[in-house]
């Protein structure tokens, strides 16, 4: 049986997929084809258009409730047993599984685990552990931040769930309220006065390579990880991860959660083999050794406190599972991906026009509750 399927295309995204296919042997009874999209298709792009065209997709979880509502993905619990989906959420990092639930039912295998999290240049600089201590090191220059794409709202997000208060958590109609609201806009506020330009219109892998090949930036206080940097390519310098930013000494690390999860079309022919061929990527093997071999990242928390793939790479794992852990979950509602662009769209421009705080909390609050209620419409 062929299969068609999609992935993004960065390394983390694709070697690791692409070279598992590659080892089916003949006769096995699966082949899978993996194209590639550009990360801005992965964090924006129709789900409902990919899987018409394809029998696996890599998604975002925040794209399950248009998933749900197109009709477009296989549930889980139609293909796995309760039993396995059980033993995938125990071994699953953080929220991984669970992010991939809605309406009762779960729509994505957990493939790679990613949340945002500090980067730095050892060369150049150590990690900080709070956000005064970001807002200080920015006064001397050298700090950026992801605000490109989603990631505006996405640090916002970040830091209300710093500041106690995870959106729309306590009640789904209210996205934060004014006073955490507020403050977590001024926060962003000061440090992106302070903030190196030369990387405002990037997304976190262009922020990431930028500061591998260039001495202009030495921190990065919220960037999704990629482990690939810690070991780069010619002419580039590692660059080093630890602990998103707490708001004081020992807090929960403010981080909004990332990564990629499998999903099964519709148009899919699903067959024992492909199965296997599932089961064996989020197994303990494939996940403890071929895929960190091949530039992913994995979702089983073994993997993630393993010695040996953290000697390799340089400690990313074990330097930022407590923020993995600790993720928050974004909303995941059909309606959330156009409100999720909308709202970073007008974070910056509200960043360049030094709005008030109060002002810019309560417009968020009021483009959340507009997405919601047209979707309830």
């Amino acid at each position: 049986m062929i299969y068609h399927a999609l992935t993004w295309d960065h390394p983390r995204g694709f070697r690791a997929l692409t070279a598992a296919a590659a080892e089916i042997a003949p006769g096995q009874g699966v082949d899978i084809s993996w194209d590639r999209q550009p990360l801005e298709g992965f964090e924006s792009h129709p789900i409902a258009d990919l899987c018409a065209r394809y029998d696996l997709v890599v998604l975002d979880h925040p794209h399950v409730g248009e998933a749900v509502e197109a009709g477009c993905l296989l549930p889980l619990e139609e293909v796995f047993t309760t039993a396995e989906l059980a033993a995938l959420a125990d071994a699953s990092i953080g929220p991984c599984f669970e992010s991939y639930r809605y309406a009762d039912r779960h729509w994505a295998l957990p493939l790679d685990a990613a949340t945002q999290v500090m980067a730095y240049r050892p060369d150049l600089a150590a990690p900080v552990a709070t956000w005064d201590d970001v807002r200080s090191l920015a006064e001397a220059g050298g700090v950026a931040v992801s605000l490109a794409g989603p990631h505006a709202i996405l640090s916002w997000f970040s830091i209300a769930a710093a500041m106690g208060e995870p959106p729309a958590e306590r009640d789904p109609r209210l996205l934060v309220g004014e006073e955490i609201g507020a403050a977590a806009f001024e926060l962003i506020a000061s440090i992106f006065a302070r903030a190196e330009t030369s990387v405002l219109g990037l997304n976190p892998i262009g922020i990431l390579e930028h500061m591998a090949r260039n001495d202009d930036i030495r921190l990065c206080p919220l960037v999704f990880g990629y482990v690939n940097y810690t070991r780069p390519t010619t002419g580039a310098r590692p660059l080093a991860f630890a602990d998103a930013p707490a708001m004081a000494a020992g807090g929960r690390p403010g981080s909004t959660l990332g990564g990629t999860g499998i999903g099964i079309s519709r148009r899919a022919a699903v067959t024992p083999e492909l199965l296997a061929h599932l089961r064996w990527l989020l197994g303990p093997e494939a996940q403890r050794g071929f895929i960190p071999d091949h530039d992913g990242q994995p979702s089983r928390r073994d993997a993630w406190h393993d010695d040996k793939v953290n000697a390799v790479w340089g400690d990313f794992y074990a330097a930022t599972a407590a923020t993995l852990e600790a993720a928050y979950v974004r909303p995941r509602y059909s309606g959330y991906i156009a409100f999720q662009t909308a709202a970073s769209a007008y974070l910056r421009e509200a960043l360049q026009s030094r709005l008030a705080g109060a002002t810019v909390a309560a417009e968020l609050n009021r483009m959340h509750l507009t997405a919601i209620g047209e979707r309830q419409r």
